[in-house]
C-alpha cells in the first residue's frame, strides 16, 4: 500500500493513464520522472558530500 492507495487501485489508475495518454506519452512521462528522481538523488548526494557510485 502506497499512501491511501492499494495495489489494485494503483493498477487501475495506471491503466487509465495508459488509455488516456497513449503508450508513447506514458513512456515519455515515466522516462522524465526517472530522470528527475536520478537528478534529485545526485544533488542530494553532492549536498551531503557523498562520493559518486561507480557501476
Amino acid at each position: 500500500m502506497i499512501g491511501p492507495f492499494s495495489g489494485s487501485e494503483l493498477l487501475i489508475i495506471l491503466l487509465i493513464v495508459l488509455i488516456v495518454l497513449g503508450p508513447r506519452a506514458t513512456r515519455d512521462l515515466v522516462r522524465s520522472l526517472g530522470r528527475a528522481v536520478r537528478e534529485f538523488n545526485k544533488a542530494m548526494d553532492e549536498a551531503l558530500g557523498r562520493e559518486e557510485k561507480k557501476e
